[in-house]
């Protein structure tokens, strides 16, 4: 229970910081002068779009929060045994690494009016990202192959029910980011595929970072840290 507590309260810490700077706490009623000048301090800096993948992120955030919180929760009990990281999942996170900075690159080119540049980051990107799904499905036919299927351990559950849900997650970033990348080599300007950009930008940093916390999960590197949460708070 505390190793949710501590997730869920960094959680909400980072959603109140990102509302604070949108100014979605703001008390217009509250503002003094025309109301002009009300609209424009109170109106958030970002697209509605921004905001609502924003809001959507969270979502996943506290998603992705719960599995873990499970997965240290239930990891404490006798019939629990870690399986084998596969090797090619070191290959899959190089993968998304790329595929995210790719997609910055192709968000700096849009700002710099690079047109060729934004295009070939793009299907950097896009290839990479494919790439990193078909990895994740060789790492689940290596993991079955050696034997360690769905309900042989609680274990092997939840490795394929955390690795499953983000590649869910990417494969649907991955539609919004192939209709971007084919908008633009249909030859729409970096000024128009702008916001599009970005909000795959956005996206794939998040999960990038997801996928970081999850492959330190199951490499065990993240152990030590819940020991000294537990340890802490005992």
């Amino acid at each position: 229970m505390s190793v949710i507590l501590i997730f869920l309260a960094g959680l909400a810490s980072i959603i109140i910081w990102w509302m604070a700077q949108q100014r979605l706490t703001s008390k217009p009623w509250l503002e003094a002068g025309r109301a002009s000048e009300i609209s424009a301090i109170t109106r958030s800096p970002l697209p509605t779009a921004k905001i609502g993948l924003g809001v959507f992120l969270a979502v996943v955030g506290a998603l992705f929060t719960l599995f873990i919180s499970a997965y240290f929760m239930r990891m404490g009990l006798q019939d629990w045994w870690a399986i084998p990281l596969p090797s090619v999942l070191w290959a899959n996170t190089a993968a998304l690494v790329i595929s995210s900075v790719a997609l910055e690159k192709a968000k700096s080119s849009a700002l710099q009016n690079d047109a060729s540049t934004m295009k070939l980051a793009l299907l950097i990107s896009f290839a990479t990202a494919i790439g990193f799904l078909l990895g994740q499905a060789f790492a689940w036919r290596e993991l079955v192959s050696a034997g360690y299927v769905l309900a042989d351990n609680p274990a092997n559950s939840f490795f394929y029910m955390i690795t499953g849900m983000h590649g869910l997650h990417i494969l649907g970033g991955l539609l919004v980011l192939g209709r971007t990348t084919l908008r633009v080599w249909q030859n729409e300007t970096p000024g128009h595929a702008q916001l599009s950009i970005d909000l795959c930008a956005m996206y794939w940093h998040f999960m990038l970072i997801v996928w970081l916390i999850i492959f330190a999960l199951f490499a065990g590197w993240a152990n030590d840290f819940v020991e000294i949460c537990r340890q802490l708070l005992s």
